[in-house]
């Protein structure tokens, strides 16, 4: 029997086999692998690009796999001719031809894979002949410590700027799936309490445009405190309309944004954005690399292709000249500034600068002096390896912004279609919380993160003291942990002289706890309202399903830092706890909470951890 054996590869199997070619040698040194997709109650855990994907098919940049940083592939192979087994039969003439003609046009699409890998390699980072490659991680947090439990006796008074943030849970969220080392400077529990949604009272009308809820309960880590929660939720009018948005796409285009991750995330994440966009609102965009430009100017809204246009020609490579790009951003905002509309600049970036004004302190000296001019300035942060954690948030802190982190084409959807809607309409600006605690009630007090946004206790009351904005229908949480008067659980040792009896005000033997003090501006205004409420002894009580799983964040970020705040909870007791506090979740965070929760007590606990310093 004569057999006869012919290449039966498509044209794209033997592409990728041919742009694979090389890379196998290169495994050992390639970054650790994914894990594959994981799924916690029907929701994906940790979201993959399989959108994005979607989204610019026909880029032949990416018909092949990426290939590890300055790692060049191999050179493609030859055309692969038929192979004839000794005693068989030649090949028609017409077929041979054909399986040519197929052979020739794999390794076309071979070479083009080949190429794009090659230009994938030498711009990433903006890599070039003889340049110095750059350290495999060089992101960069800002170190802070951990709030110290406070003797109430000493200072009864906590004062703090609200934040609306979320950068840090996404960030982390990355690391955690791919099993990556975790700064404890990442970890910023603010952030991961304010992802979520929770339970709160609704506001009634724009004219007091917030409402506040409390609830007070015994910490679960320990019997002798206690938790008390504040929430704050914004007015979110159904039957008005946000303002008219002008706004300015500021990106980064510098080499150090040539990955998935970045730029093209970044394009997918605008496109978002632009598809909700009204004939009343209008973008333009300025990028940035080794100098800054106008790629299109302020365009209205109903013309979406010629925006999505623009984003599409943007390309990445050479330096990132961040100082330039945001000056001429503040221009073409002042230029295009709607009196009665919402007036921001979105900057997408890794926080890499590196030539111009790249000085920190520099660019926030020079983004707060353009506040007055009514613009804000919201940060997103894409990408790993030199992500500049520090850079994007802290930008967007003194621009009146909101920071977020965008790691997955989902979460690029969340941000820009559902949050980013709130965020145009700004409700209530330069907004600060003021606890008063009782003595007699309180003998220690500890406010669970926004270790950045502590103010001085008469920051207060003096109206030029910046502060974090609110938008339409948007959460803020904050959390203190307490030792009650009579507990034995206080974290400070007593004094031979010092503790004062217990306080002699009204207060003192009416029950309360504390009294909440909220000082806000409405968007229009330069003078500010206070608004105060107190809190009973009375009311401690089980906590809710939002204080449990607000409890279960809190230890999840503390064991991310170190696990020094919450006793003997581990894992385990994070796991249980959200568990039972999932509830509706009709967004699927939560649920997507519980199984990174148990992501991290598999890859993290004990190993993968950097401790504080």
């Amino acid at each position: 029997m004569n057999l006869q054996v012919t290449p039966r590869f498509s044209a794209i199997t033997v592409a990728l086999l041919s742009a694979s070619i090389g890379l196998s040698s290169l495994a050992a040194n390639a970054a650790p692998a994914k894990p594959a997709v994981l799924k916690e109650q029907g929701v994906v855990v940790c979201p993959d690009m399989s959108a994005l994907w979607q989204d610019r098919k026909d880029d032949d940049r990416y018909m092949s796999p990426p290939v590890p940083i300055g790692m060049p592939p191999s050179a493609p192979p030859p055309i692969p001719a038929p192979v004839v087994l000794s005693g068989a039969r030649p090949l028609a003439p017409q077929v041979a031809a054909a399986q040519q003609a197929a052979a020739s046009a794999a390794v076309v699409h071979a070479k083009a894979a080949h190429a794009s890998a090659a230009r994938y390699v030498s711009k990433a980072r903006g890599i070039t002949p003889g340049m110095q490659l750059p350290e495999r991680n060089t992101e960069n947090y800002a170190h802070f410590k951990d709030n110290a439990l406070t003797r109430t006796d000493d200072n009864p008074v906590s004062t703090f700027s609200i934040d609306v943030d979320t950068g840090s849970y996404a960030n982390v969220r990355r690391m955690i799936c791919g099993n990556d080392r975790i700064p404890a400077d990442a970890v910023r529990v603010e952030e991961f309490l304010n992802y979520f949604r929770y339970s709160r009272n609704e506001p009634r009308d724009a004219g007091k445009p917030f409402a506040i809820s409390t609830e007070y309960a015994t910490a679960p880590w320990n019997n002798g405190r206690t938790l008390m929660m504040v929430g704050i939720k914004g007015y979110a009018s159904r039957a008005s309309s946000p303002p008219p948005a002008n706004l300015v796409f500021l990106i980064d285009t510098s080499g150090s944004m040539e990955s998935e991750d970045k730029l093209d995330l970044v394009k997918y994440s605008l496109k978002q954005l632009v598809k909700s966009l009204r004939p009343v609102d209008r973008v333009a965009i300025v990028a940035y690399a080794g100098s800054a430009g106008l790629v299109l100017p302020s365009t209205p809204g109903s013309n979406k292709s010629a925006i999505i246009e623009a984003l599409d020609r943007l390309d990445a490579g050479g330096s990132t000249n961040g100082g330039e790009g945001l000056e001429l951003a503040y221009k073409v905002a002042r230029e295009n500034f709607r009196k009665d509309g919402a007036n921001r600049i979105l900057l997408a970036t890794d926080g890499d600068f590196n030539v111009g004004n790249f000085n920190g302190e520099s660019l926030k000296t020079y983004v707060a002096s353009q506040r007055s001019s009514g613009v804000a300035l919201t940060t997103l942060g894409f990408g790993e390896g030199n992500y500049n954690d520090e850079m994007a948030e802290q930008l967007a802190d003194v621009g009146n912004g909101r920071h977020a982190y965008i790691d997955s084409p989902l979460e690029a959807q969340r941000v820009m279609h559902d949050e980013m809607q709130s965020v145009m309409q700004t409700i209530a600006k330069d907004m600060k919380i003021q606890v008063e605690f009782n003595p007699a009630e309180v003998a220690e007090y500890r406010l669970i993160g926004y270790e950045n946004r502590v103010l001085n206790e008469a920051d207060f009351s003096n109206d030029r003291v910046d502060a974090g904005e609110v938008g339409a229908g948007q959460q803020v949480t904050a959390i203190y942990e307490l030792t009650p008067a009579q507990s034995a659980a206080k974290g400070t040792s007593p004094r031979r002289y010092g503790s004062s009896e217990a306080a002699t005000s009204t207060a003192a033997g009416n029950g309360e706890i504390a009294n909440i003090s909220i000082r806000y501006k409405l968007p229009n205004q330069d003078n500010s309202t206070l608004v105060s409420q107190p809190v009973l002894a009375s009311a401690l009580q089980r906590p809710s399903e939002s204080l449990r799983f607000a409890a279960a964040v809190i230890g999840f970020a503390d064991l991310l830092r170190g696990g020094t705040n919450i006793g003997n909870w581990h894992w385990a007791d994070v796991i249980r706890t959200a568990n039972s506090a999932v509830g509706r979740d009709a967004d699927g965070t939560r649920r997507q909470f519980v199984g990174l929760a148990k992501l991290a007590d598999r890859q993290l606990a004990g190993t993968a951890v950097e401790p504080k310093p």
